[in-house]
């Protein structure tokens, strides 16, 4: 508390105190107009525009992708505004630092810590500059309705309705208390007199915009927690959505590409000939890594490349496999001594003191695990004039568009960067800390030769999988010393460390006294990317998996285990009873089936999992049923929410039990679905969700249903069978009776 406490004065100082009103810097404020304004509209304060027929656009700094994004800060906006839901609309917000997510900077670094009223302005202009000084546009981490919607579309809502009532009543002489806003009109208490929203729009611009504008307590909301229609789903049916791979231009060539398969490899020699001499190919281009053929055509492209024979090095990476990457995990597991991530008590001299026949311990493993998105990588690239255009997805449209500047060698005013909604993403558009991803180091080369004529590069889905940045092969060691009775006493585990993730990701939320939770990096040349639930997805896993191995040990019911291990009355405890409610825990199920329980926190949110499965002919896993429970504080669209819960079951489910990416020589074994077996329609089973209101702050969504689901299905599977799982794929270990070999020192 302290430290967010200087953290905001320092930032107030920083961006100077603007009491009682939000400090808009003008110079934006005048971009972000000249950008967004359109066929008459009015933009207030600086994310909506209200047309001259009263329709209300909601600019959006998140990408589209599937998760309804779009909609549910729509539906925020909109509740505060006072608009009837026919009159809303949404837009992508432009890659331009006039549209960076200041919303997300300060929701992200303050939590869910109130900022004093008097230090609004301040705060918010601070907040302002160092999103655009950061480029921060980011979708991910489950932060749209949480942050940018709580934080920031909710108050520029309210703003926006303030600033109309406060137009109205200077054209009318009254005072704003007078006033009321309904469906998107200001009306006169007890009066004839009344105004559009449209109509009031322009003289309400000129306004300054108020820093703390009072919102609608639950009680009269009428649009957030109802399932109201998403505004993405008719040009979705129709096919005019417009994603990348869709896009078309007078004049544009396609081009497709195959970059070295090994990590660091560079392009050694090709010959271009054979794919000049077919018709319809255009050029060959010599990339430092990669090769790529530009066509009049997509299937002409594809031919083409598909007759080179490029020679590409391997970096000195061509020994790398699976097999080194687990014997290097192996033995910092066995003599690291790690770096603390969570100290409580002294589990050490527990485990020193504690009977060989106190202690527990298992080792476990999860694989790399490809996103798999629908959409292969695809960039439409222009330069022309002296200028660059980009259309493209990105997880952060600034940062992709920062980096075309930095290719490209343009000055920032001649790039543009025009975000597009993906195709499924799941984290695999995010960029990389390194450098800029290979997909626009390609795309303005491919702009650079095809010029002036736009060309769109489309990565086959066999250069999707070769090129992916996988969520890491990582392994973990856990010990842990229990009581007489069974009841923990200490905790002790070692990990190798995955992608940068939140404390909440490696906590257990169990009353362990004694607990040391510690992180070794093991650097393999694998490329690493976000995916999604990040490092929650391996931790639940670990964590769950363990925990169920305590209750097994201790003779107890797992779900009554964990029950008596969490403070009565806590988040935790909460979700993880309804679950097992819900599912009916403890009535008996047919011969053969076991059910199993795991519960976890991510990015604000409990969600506890109840799965009931058996093992079919082959040794293959089947699921029957899945109960959700979840508490994300509220939900604003209780249908999206349900879907996003109900999507992560399914691939949580898909990547625990079959899912991996498998490396031998340096490069990527899979090379499309085939290899690499997604769940299906046909083997999804029934799944609920139930929401649990909590007073809480609000949660994200897009993720944390996913993380449960591998620890409950394992628990399930060895109810059903006793054989526990401890690595992933679980088809895999359950038919090969695969085993890690982890040393205990």
């Amino acid at each position: 508390m302290k430290r967010r406490w200087f953290l905001t004065a320092t930032i107030a100082a920083a961006g100077g105190l603007a009491l009682g009103w939000r400090a808009w810097d003008r110079g934006f404020d005048v971009r972000a107009r000249q950008l967004a304004e359109q066929d008459g509209g009015t933009l207030l304060a600086g994310w909506l525009e209200i047309g001259a027929d009263d329709t209300v656009t909601v600019y959006v700094p998140h990408t589209e992708m599937g998760q309804g994004v779009h909609t549910a800060l729509a539906m925020m906006a909109a509740e505060e505004l006072d608009v009837d839901w026919a009159q809303v609309r949404a837009a992508q917000a432009p890659a331009d630092r006039a549209f960076a997510n200041r919303f997300l900077a300060e929701g992200w670094t303050l939590q869910d810590w109130s900022v004093p009223g008097v230090l609004d302005g301040a705060v918010d202009a601070a907040f302002a500059a160092a999103a655009r000084f950061i480029d921060l546009q980011q979708t991910g981490g489950s932060t749209a309705v949480r942050m940018t919607g709580q934080v920031g579309m909710r108050l520029v809502g309210a703003a926006a309705r303030q600033m109309l009532i406060q137009a109205a009543s200077r054209r009318w002489g009254v005072p704003a208390g007078a006033l009321v806003t309904a469906a998107g009109r200001v009306i006169r208490s007890g009066g004839g007199q009344s105004a559009r929203y449209g109509e009031l729009a322009a003289a309400a611009a000129d306004l300054s915009v108020p820093a703390s504008p009072p919102l609608k307590p639950r009680q009269r909301w009428r649009l957030i927690g109802t399932p109201v229609p998403r505004l993405d789903i008719p040009a979705k049916v129709t096919g005019a959505f417009g994603y990348g791979i869709d896009l078309a231009l007078p004049g544009m060539r396609v081009a497709t590409v195959t970059a070295a398969p090994v990590p660091g490899g560079r392009l050694l020699s090709v010959d271009p000939a054979p794919a000049l001499a077919m018709a319809g190919v255009e050029q060959v281009l010599r990339l430092d890594d990669a090769v790529a053929v530009i066509a009049r055509d997509s299937w002409t492209a594809r031919k083409g490349l598909a007759v080179l024979a490029p020679r590409f090095s391997d970096g000195g990476h061509g020994g790398v496999s699976c097999a080194s990457i687990d014997a290097a995990q192996d033995e910092a597991l066995a003599e690291a001594e790690g770096e603390a991530r969570v100290t409580l008590g002294d589990a050490a001299s527990a485990l020193a003191q504690a009977p060989a026949d106190r202690i527990v311990e298992a080792a476990y493993r999860v694989p790399h695990l490809h996103h798999a998105a629908m959409e292969p990588i695809t960039v439409t690239a222009r330069l022309a004039g002296g200028r660059l255009t980009v259309w493209a997805g990105d997880h952060n449209p600034l940062v992709a568009k920062r980096r075309l500047i930095e290719l490209s060698g343009l000055a920032e005013e001649d790039v543009t960067l025009v975000p597009l909604p993906m195709g499924g993403s799941f984290g695999r558009r995010g960029g990389r800390d390194d450098g800029p991803p290979a997909y626009l180091v390609q795309a303005v080369a491919l702009a650079k030769a095809a010029a002036p004529n736009p060309v769109k590069l489309v990565w086959s889905r066999e250069e999707d999988f070769a090129q992916g940045t996988f969520r890491p092969r990582l392994a973990t060691r856990i010990r842990a010393v229990l009581a007489p009775d069974g009841t923990p006493l200490a905790w002790s585990q070692l990990y190798v460390d995955g992608m940068p993730a939140p404390v909440e990701a490696f906590r257990i939320p169990y009353a362990i006294p004694h607990q040391s939770i510690r992180a070794v990096a093991v650097p393999d040349p694998v490329r690493r990317g976000s995916w999604r639930g990040v490092n929650h997805t391996q931790h639940a896993f670990w964590a769950e998996s363990f925990i169920d191995e305590l209750a097994h040990a201790a003779g107890r019911d797992p779900f009554a285990y964990r029950r008596d291990l969490l403070p009565p009355g806590s988040r935790h405890r909460r979700v993880l009873e309804a679950a097992a409610e819900a599912a009916g825990w403890g009535v008996p199920l047919p011969a053969g089936t076991g059910r199993g329980i795991a519960v976890a926190e991510a990015y604000g949110t409990v969600v506890a999992h109840v799965v009931e499965a058996s093992v079919g002919s082959g040794g293959k896993p089947m699921v029957h049923r899945v109960i959700a429970a979840v508490d994300c504080g509220d939900v604003c669209n209780p249908d999206t929410a349900r879907q996003q819960v109900e999507g992560a079951v399914v691939m949580g489910l898909s990547a625990a039990m079959a899912e991996r990416i498998t490396i031998e020589g340096g490069a990527v074994v899979e090379r499309n679905f085939p290899d690499y077996p997604l769940f299906g329609l046909a083997a999804t089973p029934e799944i609920e969700v139930r929401f649990l209101r909590g007073d809480g702050p609000w949660g994200g969504l897009g993720e944390p249903g996913l993380p449960p689901v591998a620890p409950a299905l394992a628990n399930a599977l060895f109810a059903a069978t006793q054989r526990r799982c401890r690595t992933l794929p679980l088809t895999v270990a359950l038919i090969s009776a695969e085993r890690t070999a982890i040393a205990f020192p």
